[in-house]
């Protein structure tokens, strides 16, 4: 059986991870001011510019059901199955609006809600990706992936406040009180897909990101060693290189990957947000 893996372009994956595992790419779209740009079309830096400038943030648009019935008409040619991965439907009508798309395929394209974003999406689509390897059928891919949704550890640590703020996740009160005393919040999803925060950590990024992953070694003494990602948002090279130390100091991936966030991501954290990702036990 052939099968196709396909998710939303929030996945983050890398270039070279997408070309590798052949996997079919569905681009959000992000629009700044009067102009519209599809995910990957447009750099991080346009996106501060235009938040800088503008005082608002980007907005972002889900596709059509009329767009992924398209997608997936030209992506499952010459395959038995499609799989396609959504980002969280907590976060995006996209996974309704693929649903209903899929419904003209006769049962062949699967439609997943990751319950996720960025890499947290992007872990369960190379998930996919390993079980197409090993020969499993589409229901059993379907069946697993699911069944790991709520152990996959999608969170990340914002530089600042001022995006989420601006995009209604963060109250003033919220934002005055991290400046003030450089409290930087953990954000993680839940087994639903909701982002929250977890606790809160207080001084630079540096001594937040120690005590970050200081953290989630003790949460997650167990978990899928296949990899880990480092994700974020045009961060500083120097705050990049101390996760991935501290990663492979207290943790035991065979691949930690070191991905940029792409711009609905970044649409929504801001500048120099770091996150670790990966499946738990």
């Amino acid at each position: 059986m052939k099968i196709r893996i396909t998710s939303d372009s929030t996945c983050d994956l890398s270039p070279q991870q997408i070309e590798k595992n052949g996997i079919g790419i569905f681009r959000l779209t992000v629009i700044l001011g009067d102009k519209s740009y599809r995910d990957g079309g447009i750099l991080p830096e346009d996106i501060f510019e235009f938040v800088k400038t503008s005082g608002a943030l980007p907005k972002t648009a889900a596709g059509t059901p009329e767009e992924y019935a398209e997608f997936f008409a030209e992506n499952v040619k010459g395959y038995d199955a499609l799989i396609h991965f959504n980002i969280s439907s907590q976060a995006s009508s996209s996974y309704s609006a693929a649903c209903k798309a899929a419904e003209s395929f006769g049962g062949i394209v699967s439609v997943i809600d990751s319950k996720a974003l960025s890499t947290g999406q992007g872990l369960l689509v190379l998930k996919a990706c390993d079980l197409v390897r090993e020969g499993r059928t589409a229901e059993e891919i379907v069946n697993t992936v699911n069944g790991l949704r709520a152990k996959v550890n999608t969170s990340f640590v914002p530089d600042a406040l001022d995006y989420l703020h601006k995009g209604g996740r963060c109250s003033l009160a919220a934002l005055l009180g991290a400046k003030v005393l450089k409290l930087h919040p953990m954000i993680c999803e839940d087994a639903e897909g909701r982002l929250f925060a977890k606790k809160k950590y207080m001084g630079n990024m540096s001594r937040c990101i120690r005590a970050y992953i200081e953290d989630l070694k003790t949460q997650y003494p167990k978990y899928d060693g296949t990899r880990c990602f480092i994700t974020h948002s045009s961060a500083d090279k120097e705050l990049v290189d101390l996760a991935v130390q501290l990663v492979a100091h207290n943790f035991d991936f065979k691949e930690v990957c070191e991905t940029v966030a792409g711009s609905i991501v970044t649409s929504h954290c801001g500048r120099n947000t770091l996150g670790v990702l990966f499946i738990s036990e």
